[in-house]
């Protein structure tokens, strides 16, 4: 039988690259597709193509930057990190789903409806 392969939608890696800095902080890119990789327990591959697409988009919109340094095996890489304006914008986001689903979210049942 052939292995399933993984389908997300449009955007999704972009928000799976945010989640990973909001988690991490600053990484360089092969280490940011690794970390997702790891993280969906190898349901989501990621080629060069793929990982630096997505950057490539990011920092065009200004969510990310980056800077050159050197990685832990001691070569030369750039290094992103999430804005700050984008840091407080996706923070306020997260807050306000986190409220949305403790109130009346899917699969709240009793704990998460108002009294």
């Amino acid at each position: 039988m052939a292995e399933a392969k993984l389908d997300l939608l449009q955007g999704t890696l972009d928000v799976m690259v945010l989640q990973t800095w909001a988690a991490m902080g600053s990484l360089h890119g092969y280490g940011i597709a690794r970390r997702i990789e790891q993280i969906s327990g190898d349901a989501v591959l990621l080629n060069q193509g793929t990982i630096y697409a997505s950057l490539a988009r990011l920092q065009q919109r200004g969510w990310i930057s980056a800077q050159w340094g050197t990685s832990d095996n001691n070569r030369k890489a750039k290094f992103y990190s999430i804005t700050k304006k984008r840091a407080q914008a996706t923070g306020r986001r997260r807050r306000l789903l986190a409220k949305a689903f403790r109130r009346d979210g899917p699969g709240a049942g009793d704990a998460g409806r108002r009294r």
